[in-house]
């Protein structure tokens, strides 16, 4: 791993798991998720991973027309590096879940490393009552979803965003598996140092959210990529602050947001993305930490700059 001397705070602001019922701060509509984004840089992000949700509904959504409705006022209103998901949603083609990428050209985009299960259904244990049919629908179909993500499509998605637009990845790897698939990539020369290597506990599919597996993925990915990564860690629900804490200490950058978990405490919902940002990075301070700004986040990881994107 790369010596660093700061850690970059990643936040995820919505993503495709959680669904509207699940929390009345989940952010849906474009002013939501641009005001939530804006907010949660200024508590200390310095990359910001986005997806869209349909505004009445607030199904994911692939469109670049509903992305360009808040992709701009982030841009205007705030200096992070703004990271666009490839990993879309359920249902979602590989030409769906990289459309707005290639139209907006971002400084970043997620790389999923590995075709997996992504199981969502256990959910259903916790939740009875739903806003929308679709969310009841979401969670059920996971039981049969294949996260579809094979060699050819990392290879279209690195020729199509990090060739034809100069787009750098966050590579998640959700299992030892995808850690040997970068490095795949990384022998025949199709991706390019320095790697941001975001390890990924806790997802019913993946690696488990167990302490020694966050030793596991670090180790191997140290074999592999000696000098050549910065790795970050992220972890689902309640395991999200405890597994970055861990993490940072041994040298890992986070992320942390409401795509990924929903609580700032134990019972307690986050009331906005900014919350759980501001408390990582009082973790971090207190851990005499230094937080990393846009532009050191730039310049440690070779982003092309924000007056190169498209929006």
């Amino acid at each position: 791993m790369r010596k660093k001397s700061k850690a970059i705070i990643t936040c995820a602001i919505t993503g495709s798991i959680h669904t509207p019922s699940m929390s009345p701060y989940l952010p849906v509509t474009p002013d939501e998720i641009a005001t939530q984004a804006v907010d949660a840089a200024k508590a200390g992000a310095s990359i910001l991973h986005l997806h869209a949700r349909n505004p009445e509904t607030g199904k994911p959504e692939a469109s670049p027309d509903v992305y360009n409705a808040f992709l701009p006022r982030i841009k205007q209103a705030c200096d992070a590096i703004i990271n666009i998901t490839t990993g879309g949603g359920q249902g979602m083609s590989i030409d769906d879940r990289i459309a707005a990428a290639e139209k907006f050209s971002p400084e970043m985009t997620s790389l999923n490393m590995g075709t997996m299960n992504f199981g969502l259904f256990p959910m259903l244990n916790r939740y009875s009552d739903f806003k929308h049919e679709w969310e009841r629908q979401h969670l059920e179909f996971s039981k049969d979803f294949i996260f579809r993500n094979t060699f050819g499509d990392i290879e279209k998605i690195l020729e199509r965003l990090g060739k034809g637009h100069g787009v750098r990845f966050e590579f998640e790897c959700y299992d030892v598996g995808h850690l040997y698939t970068l490095a795949h990539f990384l022998d025949r020369k199709l991706v390019t140092p320095p790697l941001f290597v975001q390890t990924i506990f806790g997802i019913l599919g993946g690696i488990g959210p167990d302490p020694q597996n966050v030793m596991v993925m670090r180790e191997t990915a140290e074999r592999l990529f000696g000098d050549q990564y910065h790795w970050s860690v992220l972890a689902a629900g309640r395991f999200q602050l405890p597994f970055c804490t861990m993490a940072a200490t041994m040298g890992a950058n986070v992320r942390v947001g409401l795509e990924d978990n929903l609580y700032i405490g134990k019972g307690k919902l986050a009331e906005s993305n900014a919350a759980l940002v501001a408390k990582i990075k009082h973790i971090l301070e207190e851990l005499s930490i230094d937080v990393a700004n846009a532009e050191e986040a730039r310049a440690m990881l070779g982003t092309k700059g924000a007056d190169k994107v498209g929006f």
